[in-house]
């Protein structure tokens, strides 16, 4: 069930309120034929289900309310398949358009998780060495001598963050290059260009030491998938996951012109971009191209949950990659639980038992996909803001994580803190 925003018509918002009602009513006949012993627990779930999809509503538009984010959506995908979503705001303020749950936004980060599952799955067809230097691949390259540990590094340091490599998106001289560059007509940073931005600098650590997280990792990563299979990773992205999986809405963010995206409104960067992401013709006003494999795609919640539930619940790849991923190390030992995988942070004690997932952020753009294991349910979120959302000790993004959690698989306990 999809739930409009809250600019949906008088007429609609009478058919959403008697979908309601019918879902109701389906508890009285289900308390007519159910046996005894099984009634309580069927009753709440039927009356959960015909209720969340307006609880996530809520969700969105009290948090709208009490943060001042333009607008967001949010989508869930429970174990057996069954999903809704809903949207709050504007998609874009100055032109008043309503958010809608299949609005995109630009997934940043939460696209690692592709990159990874491409890298695992051709690794169990043995196409991929996870384990061989990355020198197999990419030695012939001219600037790969001056990766710091370029002698040391595997596709499995690069998945997951263990390589020593320095991120190239917060060193200097790449701010400075895209400050300069940024209003160029095409990408004036493919691949090849944004690894260089770390060539000659000192390694973070020896390969497979410590943890620290690098952009410029999944870009080799990347380069490493298209030099193996010899095609353009988009191409096999998309016969992999996304046409099997009905992921229709989600797609390359590698191109200005991007159908159906909502204009995002960004904090300060050193890049110089202006604060509103896209033209007045709903443009974006730099390429995103310059994200490649450390994102790379454009997205719904919706697309996002679905991706979330398959990945997790065994449906996208085999369970024998899957475990490659899920085979996670803690980021920051002593100090955090937080661990990481290939392209899948890792919590395993949270409020609903073991969490997978991933954050995604990009100039004008937040999203979060978890997937709950225990009662296996996917919940995402995507807002079209960056401004505002940490508020120091808890992230906004945190905040609405915890709320959508709260009332999509556990209703009625103590609403977490905001």
């Amino acid at each position: 069930m999809t739930v409009r925003t809250r600019f949906t018509s008088q007429a609609e918002t009478t058919w959403a309120h008697w979908g309601l009602v019918v879902s109701v009513l389906a508890v009285g006949l289900l308390v007519a034929i159910a046996p005894p012993n099984r009634l309580e627990e069927r009753t709440d779930t039927v009356l959960h289900r015909a209720q969340t999809p307006l609880a996530i509503q809520s969700v969105l538009d009290s948090m709208r309310a009490r943060h001042g984010f333009p607008g967001a959506t949010a989508a869930y995908v429970w174990a057996d398949g069954t999903s809704g979503a809903a949207a709050t705001g504007l998609a874009d303020v100055e032109a008043g358009i309503p958010m809608r749950p299949a609005t995109r936004m630009l997934a940043a980060s939460i696209g690692k998780m592709f990159v990874a599952a491409t890298a695992v799955a051709l690794a169990q067809e043995n196409v991929l060495d996870l384990d061989a230097p990355i020198g197999r691949w990419l030695g012939d390259r001219p600037w790969f001598e001056g990766l710091p540990n370029h002698d040391q590094i595997t596709l499995r340091h690069l998945l997951a963050h263990r390589s020593g490599l320095p991120d190239h998106v917060h060193l200097d001289a790449f701010a400075a290059a895209v400050s300069q560059r940024w209003q160029e007509a095409g990408n004036p940073f493919p691949p090849d260009v944004l690894v260089q931005f770390v060539a000659d600098q000192p390694p973070l650590f020896d390969a497979g030491n410590a943890w620290a997280y690098s952009d410029t990792g999944y870009i080799l990563a990347g380069l490493i998938i298209e030099e193996a299979t010899g095609r353009d990773y988009y191409t096999t992205v998309r016969e992999r996951f996304l046409t099997p999986l009905g992921l229709e809405r989600t797609g390359p963010s590698n191109r200005r012109n991007l159908s159906g995206l909502a204009a995002g409104y960004a904090a300060e960067t050193p890049f110089g971009w202006p604060e509103k992401t896209t033209t007045a013709d709903g443009v974006l006003v730099w390429h995103p191209g310059i994200e490649w494999t450390g994102g790379g795609l454009v997205s719904t919640s919706e697309d996002l949950a679905r991706w979330g539930a398959a990945l997790f619940g065994g449906t996208a790849i085999s369970d024998a990659a899957l475990d490659q991923m899920l085979t996670a190390s803690p980021v920051a030992p002593g100090e955090s639980d937080l661990r990481y995988g290939m392209g899948v942070a890792v919590m395993p004690d949270g409020p609903f038992g073991r969490v997978y997932g991933h954050g995604g952020w990009i100039p004008g753009y937040a999203s979060s996909l978890r997937y709950y294991a225990d009662p296996g349910v996917a919940i995402s979120f995507q807002i079209n803001t960056d401004i505002g959302l940490s508020d120091g000790e808890r992230s906004v993004v945190q905040a609405l994580e915890a709320r959508l959690a709260e009332v999509v698989i556990a209703p009625g306990r103590q609403r977490p803190s905001e």
